[in-house]
């Protein structure tokens, strides 16, 4: 087994690497606020600076690294997006290389063209619209529905979405219909649908996303616009789903190697009784820890995406990957709140936003228990045979 990367794969993790260290993180102290009291602080880069920085991402032959070639992107390797996605998350700049929902890859070719290829080059949003706004209703009990009218479908219900407000896009909204749930994309200018009023916050507040309200009153859409077939919209991208589940991994090895980092500076500036506290045993032992769990959670990582771009299965994988990367990076969250002698929640920080960023990764528990059962149930299913 060969464990060094190619020599074009290096050059991948040098371009992203550089691109982070000088084009975003000098942009952190910009999105957490320079004001004393951070009434500064944004969600979001400008416009301008954001349309900037994709141009040099384009100019790099990087933009949509995680797209087939066959649909407009740049078809990395699963190996090479993972290692983009690394380097990435080790910002809290809110910046990535035109990742793009998979759900969207089973796009026939007219809706390739109208929705696709905009959601690539940025030029519309996609709003996916799965979730509702009763907390306590699951996807069994999807209260939006999608009723059949003269060859078009009816839409009546509301919406909620995650993604960032944009002045162009369209919703990709899961509806009840006569055969189950199904897809549509549903462009912004149809009539009977909106979106809620919801201002952007700012200050420190605006780190907390609040979703969108996406709301269909009578909205008529072409049977066209339905993506995939009519009841099976939890089928759309479900070849992408362990794949995802490594890239997510990335992204949590991504922060934990920063938080490391911060840490090793904290411990090294930091003084108590007259010597730095690196010297003392427990911040030693949490350090190597960190380091420990990390070398680890690259080493899954880098070995699922392997199997994913020689052809191989990788569903008990994919959710070894996320169930214990996740579980790292919080732990890893948790020693270094150690190392800074408390919880470093001071808002502002470099740390803090990394810190929640660690302990949000992977959702809700419910989500890792979903990643037991599947690890669990596939190794039932070899004691068997």
């Amino acid at each position: 087994m060969d464990f060094e990367l190619s020599e074009e794969l290096k050059m991948v993790q040098s371009l992203a690497r550089d691109f982070v260290g000088q084009q975003l993180k000098p942009l952190e102290r910009d999105i957490l606020g320079r004001a004393a009291d951070l009434h500064d602080a944004r969600a979001y880069l400008p416009a301008e600076k954001e349309a900037e920085l994709i141009k040099m991402v384009k100019d790099m032959g990087m933009w949509g690294i995680g797209v087939p070639e066959e649909l407009g992107g740049a078809g990395l390797s699963s190996l090479g997006v993972c290692i983009v996605e690394e380097e990435l998350a080790g910002s809290v700049v809110p910046f990535n290389f035109g990742d793009v929902t998979p759900i969207l890859f089973d796009c026939d070719a007219e809706q390739r063209r109208e929705f696709l290829l905009l959601a690539i080059n940025n030029e519309k949003r996609p709003y996916l619209a799965l979730m509702e706004n009763d907390s306590k209703s699951n996807l069994s009990d999807v209260k939006t529905k999608a009723e059949k009218v003269d060859g078009h479908y009816v839409i009546n219900g509301e919406k909620l979405s995650f993604s960032r407000k944009s002045n162009d896009y369209f919703g990709v909204v899961f509806a009840m219909a006569e055969k189950g749930m199904t897809c549509f994309l549903v462009d912004k200018d149809t009539p009977g649908f909106s979106i809620s009023d919801c201002e952007e916050e700012t200050g420190w507040h605006s780190q907390i996303r609040e979703p969108l309200t996406l709301v269909f009153k009578d909205c008529r859409v072409s049977k066209k616009n339905m993506l995939g077939d009519e009841g099976k919209a939890f089928y759309l991208g479900g070849g992408w789903l362990p794949q995802r589940r490594v890239i997510r991994g990335a992204r949590c090895v991504g922060i934990a190697r920063r938080l490391l980092e911060e840490a090793a500076v904290r411990a090294q500036s930091t003084e108590s009784f007259g010597q730095a506290i690196y010297h003392r045993g427990h911040i030693q032992a949490a350090l190597a820890d960190i380091a420990m769990n990390i070398h680890a959670a690259r080493l899954m990582v880098y070995e699922a995406a392997c199997k994913v771009d020689s052809g191989k299965s990788i569903f008990r994988e994919a959710a070894l990957v996320k169930l214990y990367t996740t579980q790292m990076v919080r732990m890893v969250a948790d020693r270094v709140a150690h190392i800074f002698n408390g919880p470093p929640n001071d808002n502002g920080l470099t740390i803090e936003q990394l810190c929640r960023h660690a302990t949000q990764a992977g959702f809700a528990d419910i989500v890792l228990e979903r990643q037991r059962g599947i690890i669990a149930r596939d190794i039932l299913k070899g004691l068997k045979v």
